[in-house]
């Protein structure tokens, strides 16, 4: 894919979901043992699984990383997070990250305008 084209989150997802069956094949018990920490955190607790995806989506605007935020992106969607709550928690992760984080907050509304739009 072009630096021009951007995929479609149907996209990013099948090949995240390809890069993940090759990751399972190579894993060893600690890279096995974080993921499945990883996955346990986002389960209902004291806090609600939106709460939570709200939080990851947060931080990975702040550690600005594109394949993060559009899997929490996908995940705050299904999770039934409103336009407003998404712009109020993209805003903190903008006061939070500052400036540099803009880029990927577009892109970031970008994608929630895609999931809203289909």
């Amino acid at each position: 894919m072009s630096s021009t084209q951007r995929e479609t989150m149907e996209q990013f997802w099948e090949e995240r979901e390809r890069l993940n069956r090759i990751v399972d094949e190579y894993a060893g018990l600690p890279m096995k043992r974080f993921l499945s920490l990883d996955g346990q955190m986002y389960r209902a607790g004291a806090l609600p699984v939106k709460s939570k995806e709200l939080m990851g989506l947060v931080a990975s605007l702040v550690l600005r990383c594109d394949d993060c935020i559009a899997y929490h992106l996908r995940r705050c969607h299904e999770e039934g997070v409103t336009d407003a709550e998404m712009e109020e928690s993209m805003s903190v992760g903008l006061i939070v990250g500052g400036s540099i984080v803009i880029p990927h907050l577009r892109r970031a509304f970008d994608r929630w305008k895609e999931l809203n739009d289909n």
